[in-house]
């Protein structure tokens, strides 16, 4: 099958794209960039790739909408038990021990990569949960993607019945209303988190973090552009933060400020 771009165009796309985020497209994955960028043709009413690829360098809005379309957003909640049984037995008690005699006691996480919402909410419910006397901390959970679209509907929290299958009954009870065909998150969960465009090529300016989710995000980046987002968590982070990454992603053979952790059936990175 011959391919939608010409090898010089996917040259400029992938190029342009790996400049402005970090996501690498190879000539394995090619096949979805060249789908995105035929879907945006159509939606821009636009006739060729080279007159499209003039106007993503020209207009800051079709950018970013092309670095939205080629992001897969795939996620459910308290998706990866293993990782959430590590967080709530393991990772919460710990944190919870070493700042309990502190006057004012901080929780913060970063959600790198939070999709449609459902892994911050999910954490933010783990959080009140597990932590003991959670109303005498400062939970803080920012929540970042560089999809504007699934970041507005990360801040609606509605959910259909199909999507919320792995939520609890009994946390679906307290930390949800009953809305329609589905589920919408109660302002005691929403008020913990705090959404934000970014991209992660870029400092957030965010400090002392406890706890960092990037799950399945690196695997978009080539290994440069993976080693320079891991040591901007290690900048953002103190000195024991832990560290998510997804079941297919690793920091083996890397030259970074994390140290490879076995907690329970959860493989974890923390500061070395």
């Amino acid at each position: 099958m011959s391919s939608f771009l010409t090898d010089s165009n996917f040259k400029l796309f992938k190029d342009k794209i790996y400049h402005e985020s970090g996501i690498h497209f190879s000539e394995i994955n090619r096949p979805i960039l060249e789908s995105r960028i035929k879907e945006r043709l159509r939606i821009t009413n636009i006739s060729t790739p080279e007159t499209y690829f003039q106007f993503v360098i020209s207009n800051k809005d079709e950018l970013d909408t092309l670095l939205d379309a080629i992001t897969t957003n795939l996620t459910n909640f308290f998706r990866n038990e293993s990782h959430f049984k590590a967080l709530d037995n393991i990772i919460i008690p710990e944190i919870a021990s070493r700042k309990g005699s502190q006057n004012k006691k901080r929780l913060k996480i970063w959600s790198a990569g939070c999709s449609t919402g459902e892994e911050p909410y999910s954490v933010a419910i783990s959080c009140l949960e597990k932590l003991p006397d959670p109303h005498n901390w400062q939970i803080q959970i920012l929540a970042s993607d560089i999809s504007l679209k699934s970041l507005l509907i990360a801040k609606e929290g509605y959910y259909t019945s199909e999507k919320i299958v792995n939520v609890k009954p009994e946390y679906l009870e307290k930390y949800f209303d009953k809305l329609g065909n589905g589920y919408k998150v109660k302002d005691k969960i929403k008020s913990l988190i705090r959404f934000d465009f970014h991209n992660l090529k870029f400092d957030n300016g965010e400090r002392d973090l406890d706890i960092v989710f990037c799950r399945n995000v690196i695997i978009y980046f080539d290994r440069e552009a993976q080693i320079e987002v891991i040591q901007k968590f290690s900048l953002c982070s103190n000195e024991d933060m832990y560290l998510f990454i997804g079941h297919s992603e690793s920091l083996f053979g890397m030259n970074t400020d994390f140290k490879f952790h076995k907690l329970g059936d959860a493989c974890v990175y923390r500061k070395k």
